[in-house]
């Protein structure tokens, strides 16, 4: 594992307008919502062809804090899908190339970057002791997903998971649900039957997991070679995994999920900070 944490020094921030740069986010959220985005502290695990872009939205929004976790480094074959994959930042850490573009958005977020996969075993080294206020999974790996999910509901963290992005074009049919009740989703199916027979998450249709999740209601379309999508290897004909990289993919999918994601993020935030404080969104002009 390597972690590093951008000490802010290749720019000078009184030069920079604070207010001017984020100043949409206090009209339309309210003044008390950017200082609680300015002062959370958001982990996003994974940063692939969804997580890149949910960074992308944070960054924008003024979140104060990232914590980046992620060990792939940027393919070319990652350009159709991810936004920090460019000719230029080809063989880079994919966490170092998103911590570089943060600084240029948000030069006040703190971004911490841990390169490493995390697993089952890693989790209380990767996660513990960070304090977070948010916490998406965007992994591809089922295991890691239950596991993750598993080790957030134990410790109250708020978080979301994401379900697969890639074999999919239509970005409309999108939803957010608790992860009890999705759809069409081999993914998430599969990370259910973990935690209910792993973990000990409740049985049966009625009872919520009190975790949401991002996902698509969309059939997915499967690639000729559909064992290229298997969730943690083989997987039965015509199915399964959030990794594009076997099923097809557009950017128009996986960007809109990391915006619904992101936005789902916000929200949760703004919530948490407001719910003592009324807060009047202006009308649109």
């Amino acid at each position: 594992m390597h972690t590093s944490t951008n000490e802010l020094i290749s720019m000078d921030l009184t030069e920079i307008d604070f207010e001017r740069r984020f100043g949409g986010i206090a009209r339309l959220y309210g003044a008390p919502a950017l200082e609680r985005f300015r002062a959370a502290h958001v982990c996003v695990i994974g940063v692939g062809g969804v997580g890149s872009w949910i960074v992308e939205a944070l960054a924008r929004s003024a979140i104060g804090r990232l914590t980046l976790i992620d060990l792939d480094n940027v393919a070319e074959s990652n350009i159709n899908r991810q936004i920090q994959a460019m000719s230029d930042t080809i063989g880079q850490a994919k966490i170092t190339a998103l911590a570089e573009r943060i600084e240029l958005i948000n030069p006040f977020c703190q971004v911490t970057q841990i390169e490493d996969f995390i697993t089952p075993d890693n989790l209380d080294q990767l996660l513990g002791g960070r304090d977070f206020d948010y916490l998406v999974d965007a992994i591809d790996n089922a295991k890691a997903k239950a596991a993750v999910i598993a080790y957030c509901r134990a410790r109250n963290i708020p978080m979301l998971t994401i379900g697969s992005a890639g074999g999919q074009t239509d970005p409309t049919l999108i939803a957010v649900r608790d992860l009890s009740k999705t759809e069409q989703e081999p993914l998430l199916k599969r990370v259910r039957k973990l935690l209910r027979t792993e973990y000990g998450f409740p049985r049966g249709v009625k009872n919520k997991f009190n975790v949401d999740a991002v996902f698509s209601m969309e059939p997915l379309s499967t690639p000729e070679s559909a064992e290229a999508c298997a969730i943690d290897g083989g997987a039965p004909a015509g199915v399964t995994g959030l990794n594009c990289a076997g099923f097809g993919s557009s950017v128009v999918v996986t960007a809109s999920f990391g915006m619904v994601a992101a936005a789902h993020a916000l929200k949760s935030l703004r919530q948490d900070k407001l719910s003592e404080v009324p807060v009047s969104i202006p009308d649109a002009a």
